[in-house]
């Protein structure tokens, strides 16, 4: 349902975000419509998508529907919250970006925080609070009775779908500052600017997620279920690389559209490549030396054996990484065309590859393409990058970060067999030898404080 849910995220939001940045930074920019554009463009979209879902709730369940043990109707109820959970979140889209976009991180990571508050404290409510009231016939115990069923994961999705309104509740100040104005022509320009971007938003969405979902279905279906809980719950770990990479793009992208027109902004960008590397392969080489302790969040320990996913999908997101900050190019120049493309050979690599080979390597060949496609994607950008918007990237220096990683992520994983002590003694080398090399940039920039 998650992986359905961020695929159908990204069409909502329409790219929207990118767009509002790069509009924002535009010479002659009128900041109120383009905030004023942006908004209504998603809240269209989410609109027409409420109207040809709504009422097709069962058909739609019937598609999506995996296993004999949960009924037609529990997914039916099911999709209905994810499609209150998907419209909520796609109206709270721009103004999460205006947030960003007027520097305010402490406001948008107060909002983000109460989302997950919320989420997880309803969830532990349902899972643990209901039943102890009932067992020990606490207050409203009877009424509880009447309508819990013990174990229902509809619980999860509903305590999302709460935590969403009460997000979308907390951004009302935002949004009672859209008007109902709307500038044609700037709308137009920004759909063009926009169109591809959702494409290539796409595109790394089924990236992310279509594996999942093709294990489900290309597999037997008597291991199916086993095999994607193996991967998913393995995949989990690598979480810690995905998270600090999304944080990045966030406080990224609008820095990246502020600064291009300095003079300097080509090495700029060059000089947060280089530590940017530096830092996503020593995450990289950390989370693989401490994998033995990490594997404790897959709190299902017969999942343990698939732990052998990791390491590629880390050097996945490593790629991925690089590819952002990669992709400034096709957006400061405007042509967000070269990201369809990029995208679009990854998405082909990722449901070619996993179509041949899941049926026969199962949850290692989602690992292994995940990490192919988006390498592609990196090494595509690039070169498109290079020749359309030069910028100066010190490629021997970063290209000597990752493949040291690779080499000590191998020997911690393979030869030491995941030993934490040698895991750990390698990553301490290897951090102490980038400190040395980086000594004088690190000294210049904290100087500069």
């Amino acid at each position: 349902m998650f992986s359905y849910a961020s695929i159908l995220n990204a069409v909502l939001s329409f790219g929207m975000e990118t767009t509002f940045f790069r509009y924002l930074n535009k010479d002659d920019a009128n900041k109120k419509q383009v905030y004023n554009n942006g908004f209504w463009v998603v809240f269209m979209m989410s609109l027409a998508f409420l109207l040809l879902t709504f009422p097709f709730s069962h058909t739609i369940a019937g598609f999506i529907k995996i296993g004999k043990d949960t009924p037609q109707e529990q997914f039916e109820l099911y999709i209905k919250y994810f499609i209150g959970i998907l419209v909520l979140d796609a109206w709270c889209v721009i103004p999460f970006a205006k947030l960003r976009a007027d520097g305010r991180p402490i406001r948008y990571g107060v909002v983000k925080l109460v989302n997950i508050i919320v989420m997880v404290a309803l969830n532990l409510f349902f899972i643990f609070a209901v039943p102890y009231m009932i067992k020990h016939h606490s207050a409203g115990s009877e009424w509880f009775k009447q309508w819990y069923v013990q174990g229902w994961i509809g619980y999860v999705f509903l305590s999302n779908l709460v935590a969403s309104f009460i997000t979308f509740l907390m951004l009302l100040p935002e949004l009672l500052q859209i008007q109902i104005k709307f500038d044609g022509a700037m709308f137009k320009g920004m759909l063009i600017y926009s169109w591809p971007i959702l494409i290539a938003n796409l595109s790394y969405i089924i990236n992310e997620n279509l594996d999942k979902l093709l294990l489900g279905k290309l597999l037997d279906p008597g291991i199916s279920e086993h095999e994607v809980g193996v991967y998913s719950g393995c995949a989990k770990i690598s979480i810690f690389l995905s998270i600090f990479i999304q944080a990045f793009r966030l406080g990224a992208e609008p820095f990246f559209f502020n600064h291009a027109k300095n003079k300097n902004s080509g090495q700029t960008y060059a000089r947060i490549m280089n530590f940017f590397v530096i830092t996503v392969c020593i995450t990289f080489v950390a989370v693989t030396a401490n994998i033995q302790i990490l594997k404790y969040y897959v709190n299902n320990r017969s999942y343990w054996v698939g732990l052998d996913v990791v390491p590629p999908l880390l050097f996945g997101y490593v790629s991925l990484g690089i590819y952002m900050n990669l992709s400034v190019w096709y957006k400061l120049s405007d042509q967000t065309k070269y990201g369809l493309y990029i995208s679009g050979i990854g998405a082909i690599l990722t449901i070619v590859l996993n179509v041949l080979f899941i049926p026969k390597y199962s949850y290692m060949a989602s690992a292994w393409v995940s990490l192919i496609a988006y390498t592609v994607m990196m090494i595509l950008s690039y070169i498109w990058g290079q020749k359309n918007y030069p910028i100066p990237y010190n490629v021997k220096k970063n290209m000597a970060y990752i493949i040291s990683s690779i080499l000590i992520v191998f020997l911690s994983f393979y030869i030491f067999k995941r030993n934490i002590f040698a895991g750990d003694a390698l990553l301490l080398l290897y951090a102490l030898a980038a400190f040395y090399f980086e000594r004088k940039d690190l000294k210049a920039i904290f100087s500069k404080r």
